[in-house]
């Protein structure tokens, strides 16, 4: 019997040193991986993503959205990098992923092919936090989604016969690998993925670091009112209904919007204070490897 074909996109991750991590602390890493993973498989159930395999440390995902596909993978990024902010650099549990549109072989729950493979070649070529790109990804959401985005030139990839176009997502800053990390991080991802990486990192441009830097703004206050309870969700769409209002009717002279945000804006305060909010707001980015 033939193996059925769809076409989907594909999601791998995997912790970066994580051997090195089982090495520091055995039953928190492995606490820690099993945390991560929950959280990943929730944004993937909210993004119509399904959940194919968890062998190892790794979690690959398929999705018939390139574009939901995307944006879970941009809001793993973000979650994890929170749950990471309060942790020492030591213990930080950090995912590489890789993202691929191709076409897919299935037989029961499983998925194989190129489609595959190309998506965990990307994963190992990623930097820790980080998020890349094949060229058929991008060519779908580089105009639907406010990212920022950072050509890599041909990756030759293992186990691929052609090089792969690659793009690096920036989250609020520069997540392309780079040249020269630190000599840790090349060996271990020498060791694990056993790839060259020949790619030509382009010059950035101003214009597209503004995008980027506006964009992880914006999945960060996002990140934050998803914490907050439904009462101050409600009153800050309140306050941005206004500001929308007075903008489309007068522009911003004056500034009448105001005055009946005014108790919206109060009532906000008193969640946040009253500690039945998260004040919070706790924005992370990454480090370059």
């Amino acid at each position: 019997m033939r193996a059925k074909r769809r076409l989907a996109a594909v999601m791998c991750a995997d912790v970066a040193h994580y051997a090195r991590l089982m090495e520091v602390d055995e039953d928190g890493t492995l606490d820690r991986l099993k945390s991560y993973r929950e959280i990943m498989s929730q944004l993937a159930e909210r993004h119509n993503g399904r959940i194919v395999n968890t062998w190892g440390d790794a979690v690959i995902i398929e999705f018939s959205s390139v574009v939901e596909a995307v944006q879970c993978a941009v809001e793993i990024q973000t979650e994890l990098s929170l749950r990471n902010a309060d942790l020492p650099d030591a213990r930080k549990m950090e995912f590489r992923i890789g993202l691929n549109l191709g076409d897919l072989m299935v037989e029961g729950d499983d998925i194989y092919g190129d489609g595959v493979n190309v998506a965990a070649r990307l994963q190992e070529l990623a930097p820790r936090g980080g998020i890349l790109l094949s060229q058929s990804v991008y060519d779908q959401v580089r105009s639907k989604m406010a990212l920022g985005f950072e050509p890599l030139g041909l990756q030759q990839v293992k186990n691929v016969s052609e090089p792969v176009e690659t793009y690096a997502v920036r989250l609020g800053g520069r997540n392309a690998p780079e040249e020269d990390g630190t000599r840790a991080d090349q060996e271990e991802r020498h060791s694990e993925s056993g790839s060259t990486h020949n790619g030509d990192g382009a010059g950035h441009r101003a214009g597209d670091r503004d995008v980027a830097a506006f964009a992880n703004g914006f999945e960060q206050a996002r990140a934050w009112l998803m914490r907050q309870p439904r009462v101050v969700r409600r009153c800050v769409f309140m306050i941005g209904f206004f500001f929308l209002l007075n903008l489309l009717t007068t522009g911003l002279s004056p500034l009448w919007f105001v005055w009946p945000s005014l108790p919206f804006f109060v009532a906000v305060m008193w969640h946040l204070f009253s500690g039945k909010g998260d004040r919070k707001f706790r924005g992370g980015s990454h480090q370059p490897d």
